[in-house]
């Protein structure tokens, strides 16, 4: 179906793809994974043939029709969210543009004396749209439009009006509708709620066409792709089965190698030793010249890649007392909307809660009211003896100093710290090499998140309260985050789409619904066990 055959390709002075060749065929889900970098986009790129490989050859079948999504959405603009939906919906949707002007055209009296072949030509154009499921496309968007968590309002309000991660699922939502034969999605589950990736899991599981896709989330990727395919040092490497199995499969290989590769290196040391010592005797000439002929022979096995494995360690946070955070008889609504009436909640020294609720329900605001950015109407919030916050919400990559290069900005926040440790520190949130030279004013949204997380966690707070921290990051950054964050001994308070996030960090659930506010003992993992559902309002 998409064939790519010993490709070749360099951007500027880095090398992407050698002679890498990887196939995609009918009805096969595959992720795409490799670092930030590796080359994952220009793929997607060269598939829909807006970049040429150097060399070789990306086929596709011919008649094959292919929906792209990518993270740079374009203008949108002008008319409702549905409609813009709609307007990707193929070859449907010039058959529907044309109806609408000749159901224009029979209205308008200065056109009376070619209303017969409008007539003729309007039952001809409604028979395709009837034929194409046309009547029934706006309840199709519509569906997906609600599967990505928009209300009424928002389906039929200016799309021109929607943020940015709002207009990304406006995008997403095109793609989906259009129903290709294949579909390349790069990044679909950021700015997703856990409700619509739960939605969007179950739709992309049914759908019957072929899909590559590339997802920081190895939950979300686990549960639909059923093929890998890595790129790693400018090749593709193809894996059957998810991408905890790849993980193994890799290792074992890696494992393998380096076994093959010790015992010819041993081999190759007793032979050069039998060389170098007999190669003076001319008793022992000819098995000399023998051996020096195997050993120019033989295929030499390259020792595995090194995989460039970053750890972050907190230093270890000041104790806090043992009430943390403390909000009695809250009161917080926004205009005519109510959000809190009366809440009561306790955060304690050691507990990690992920706060769970769908959209609107509170989630952010609850943050906030502990962050001391928003107060609450009436009761109040308290944060207890001793208690050191760090705050990370996307707003916060406003407040980087665009001229500051990452490094600079590193050493205005910690200007006692060592070069070595401040470039490790970079290191582990994905600047390596050149990276830490960029100046903050060309970084994209990841890179800000990244930069704003490093300078929060370098001088540990013993209260964390994150509000989507893993939006932005990528696997590698995501596991050691998570591998970090699990030896960590202060407070947690957090919300996130990452289930793999929420299951790993998690010891206690609040949960905020419309029939009040819920709490469970246990983390993540035990809310699924105990209520049957991996968000609130959805059954598992």
């Amino acid at each position: 179906m998409i064939r790519l055959d010993n490709i070749s390709k360099q951007n500027g002075h880095q090398i992407l793809f050698i002679e890498a060749s990887a196939a995609l065929n009918k009805g096969e889900k595959a992720g795409l994974v490799g670092p930030n970098g590796a080359g994952k986009t220009t793929l997607f790129r060269m598939i829909i043939g807006t970049d040429q490989p150097d060399e070789g050859q990306v086929s596709v079948d011919k008649g094959i029709t292919i929906g792209y999504f990518s993270q740079d959405v374009g203008e949108m603009s002008g008319r409702s969210t549905v409609a813009e939906v709609m307007d990707g919906a193929g070859p449907v949707s010039a058959v529907a543009a044309e109806l609408a002007e000749l159901e224009a055209a029979m209205a308008d009296p200065a056109r009376a004396d070619d209303m017969d072949d409008i007539v003729t030509r309007y039952g001809e154009v409604q028979g395709r749209f009837e034929e194409l499921g046309g009547y029934a496309l706006e309840g199709r968007a519509r569906e997906v439009l609600a599967g990505l968590s928009f209300a009424q309002e928002m389906m039929d309000g200016d799309v021109g009006a929607l943020s940015g991660g709002w207009k990304m699922r406006v995008a997403l939502a095109r793609i989906l509708l259009l129903r290709p034969d294949a579909m390349l999605l790069d990044e679909p589950s950021n700015h997703l709620d856990l409700e619509s990736l739960i939605w969007l899991e179950d739709y992309l599981r049914g759908y019957e066409g072929a899909l590559l896709m590339t997802s920081h989330d190895r939950e979300f990727m686990n549960r639909i792709v059923t093929k890998i395919i890595e790129i790693d040092a400018g090749q593709l490497t193809t894996y059957s089965g998810d991408y905890e199995f790849c993980e193994q499969q890799r290792a074992l290989a890696e494992k393998q190698q380096q076994a093959q590769f010790e015992r010819q290196q041993a081999m190759l040391a007793k032979e050069i030793k039998f060389i170098e010592r007999f190669k003076a005797r001319a008793s022992h000439a000819a098995q000399v010249q023998s051996r020096v002929k195997k050993l120019e022979k033989i295929d030499r096995v390259e020792p595995p890649k090194r995989r460039q494995s970053v750890m972050f360690e907190f230093s270890p946070a000041p104790r806090s007392g043992e009430d943390v955070a403390s909000l009695k008889n809250v009161h917080k609504g926004y205009g005519q909307k109510r959000i809190y009436d009366g809440l009561e909640f306790q955060v304690r020294r050691r507990e990690r809660w992920c706060v769970m609720g769908v959209n609107g329900a509170g989630k952010s605001t609850l943050l906030k009211l502990v962050a001391g950015t928003t107060t609450p109407d009436t009761g109040t919030v308290a944060i207890g003896a001793s208690v050191k916050m760090g705050y990370f919400a996307q707003h916060a990559m406003d407040l980087l100093d665009g001229e500051n290069t990452v490094f600079q900005s590193l050493e205005d926040r910690f200007p006692q710290a060592g070069q070595g440790s401040l470039r490790t520190l970079a290191g582990c949130f994905g600047f390596s090499g050149d990276d830490i030279e960029k100046r903050c004013r060309v970084l994209s949204g990841g890179e800000k998140a990244r930069l704003v997380m490093a300078q929060m966690l370098f001088d540990p707070p013993n209260f964390l309260v994150l509000d989507e921290p893993t939006n932005h990051l990528d696997l590698a950054t995501k596991e050691m985050l998570i591998t970090a964050l699990s030896n960590y001994e202060g407070a947690m308070l957090f919300v996130s789409h990452d289930r793999h996030f929420l299951a790993s960090l998690s010891n206690r659930v609040l949960e905020l619904t419309p029939d009040g506010v819920h709490t469970y003992g246990g983390g993540y993992t035990e809310y699924v066990e105990r209520t049957g559902q991996e968000a609130p309002g959805l059954r598992s």
